[in-house]
């Protein structure tokens, strides 16, 4: 998946926003690439461990994408106190959405780690994260 500085800044940001919580939300875009990212409220019952997209606002999240020609490119949430890579948690949410790229930002260290992955079958594999800074602008 290929992503602008600038959006990865907003993944972080609501990270950063939301911890010691876990924050979640989705990428919207087209042909791999991210052109907009969606913060969802995290609803689950141990939000420092763990992440539940609030249902009624993932579906409405889902419709807006989907009318503005989009798909769901990834699903995106954080690890404030861990490395940024899925948990066994991860894996069993990860079930029905295998078509789906999962990034994960870790907040443990000075400064934030950011990991891609798909996740198949119980399986997990990186997956490509290609950050593109934004092209400079013409003098």
């Amino acid at each position: 998946m290929r992503i602008s500085r600038r959006l990865l800044d907003e993944v972080i940001a609501h990270a950063r926003a939301e911890a010691p919580r876990e924050c979640c939300g989705m990428i919207a875009g087209r042909d791999g690439e991210a052109v907009a990212v969606h913060r969802v409220a995290n609803v689950a019952a141990n939000p420092k461990t763990a992440y539940h997209m609030e249902p009624r606002e993932q579906l409405r999240v889902m419709d807006a994408i989907d009318a503005d020609g989009l798909e769901v490119t990834a699903l995106y949430h954080s690890h404030p106190r861990t490395e940024p890579v899925p948990s066994q948690t991860d894996i069993n949410l990860a079930g029905l959405l295998a078509d789906h790229v999962f990034v994960i930002v870790g907040l443990e260290g000075p400064e934030p780690d950011v990991r891609a992955f798909r996740i198949v079958d119980g399986a997990v594999a990186d997956a490509a994260l290609e950050v593109e800074d934004a092209a400079p602008l013409d003098a």
